[in-house]
């Protein structure tokens, strides 16, 4: 599996979502698509990006009972996107459910992941406000092994998880890594971070990077310094 870099299109609208892709002309980069911008502009937006020629990783984080999910999953696999998510924290029952909606009659179906722990998440505040008295890399790691038991893909997970991630999971479990900045950059409000290189090293196989490339003076320069650091 070749890796890869999504870039997280947190737009509030269609207009300047396509003004973003409209700069890059010799590029079809992978895109996220949030809440925010799914939100606003609906599965047209996603039909349209896929029009023109963008795998799509549609970041919706589904977490509701088994069948509410299952459903909407259903609902979800017809936009035909390239990869979509859960959290992981909804049970095995609860993905095992999402699975079984998301595969179309064909068998064929996008790649499903399950969020572990947000990038925006310390070890203090889940142990303070969440209450899980586990530390949060044996956490991560302990929902890494739900979503693999769940018959899942693989998980998100900040680059610094990746690594122990791989070595519960097995290698072909696949791991989508938020959190990355270049080395010289703002760390925005991420509390799990590292730059592309290193996210490479560890053992990410998709990194999905925002505002590094899509607040960049030159978002297209941008982009390709992550390709060049994460892929080549």
């Amino acid at each position: 599996m070749g890796k890869d870099v999504i870039i997280a299109c947190d737009f509030e609208s269609a207009e300047k979502t396509f003004e973003f892709l409209d700069r890059f002309t010799d590029e079809k980069p992978f895109v996220k698509i949030g809440m925010e911008l799914f939100y606003a502009a609906g599965p047209s937006i996603v039909r349209e990006i896929k029009k023109r020629g963008h795998k799509i990783f549609l970041d919706l984080k589904l977490h509701d009972i088994p069948n509410t999910v299952k459903k909407s999953m259903a609902v979800l696999s017809k936009l035909d996107v390239d990869m979509t998510n859960l959290h992981a924290a909804g049970t095995i029952d609860m993905m095992k459910a999402a699975l079984e909606g998301l595969t179309r009659e064909d068998g064929t179906r996008p790649i499903l992941i399950a969020v572990t722990q947000l990038t925006s998440t310390s070890e203090e505040r889940m142990q303070n406000e969440l209450l899980i008295n586990a530390s949060i890399n044996d956490t991560i790691v302990k929902y890494a092994e739900n979503t693999k038991a769940a018959g899942l893909d693989g998980v998100v997970c900040s680059p610094l998880e990746a690594g122990m991630v791989k070595t519960a999971c097995g290698k072909e479990f696949i791991t989508v890594t938020p959190g990355v900045r270049f080395a010289d950059g703002d760390v925005g409000d991420q509390v799990r971070i590292t730059t592309p290189q290193k996210a490479k090293e560890i053992g990410s196989d998709y990194i999905v990077v925002g505002r590094p490339i899509t607040q960049a003076a030159d978002p297209v320069a941008a982009y390709r310094r992550c390709v060049n650091e994460f892929v080549d």
